[in-house]
């Protein structure tokens, strides 16, 4: 007998902000021998940060407006240094990213416990 467990937006949101994260960290290393898989977590990263600004677009959002503008201004953050190129992604950069995810992630968590 199999259990389902389904997690609401925001926790779905919060685990593809987490995965992104991962997947970031970890294709990093090995970006300068093969950099298919470090452009691939950097789309996977900004595909998740459009999914979260599409859904915080939505009427039916409950949260506030001045935590949407943040979330916007972060994923205007990741956009412009994503596509600024992946050469000129810089380990800062990642590093910012991934503590971003980590922190959104642990926000929207906390957010859907109350």
């Amino acid at each position: 007998m199999s259990q389902q467990t389904s997690l609401s937006l925001a926790e779905e949101q919060a685990f593809q902000l987490s995965q992104a994260a991962i997947q970031l960290d970890q294709s990093r290393g090995d970006r300068d021998k093969n950099i298919g898989p470090f452009a691939a977590a950097l789309k996977g990263n900004l595909d998740t940060w459009v999914a979260l600004c599409t859904i915080i677009a939505h009427e039916d959002c409950m949260l506030s407006e001045d935590v949407k503008r943040n979330l916007r201004r972060l994923a205007q953050f990741v956009a412009d240094k994503t596509l600024a190129g992946v050469e000129t992604v810089t380990n800062e950069t990642i590093d910012s990213f991934i503590n971003i995810n980590l922190q959104i992630s642990e926000g929207l968590l906390e957010g859907a416990k109350s």
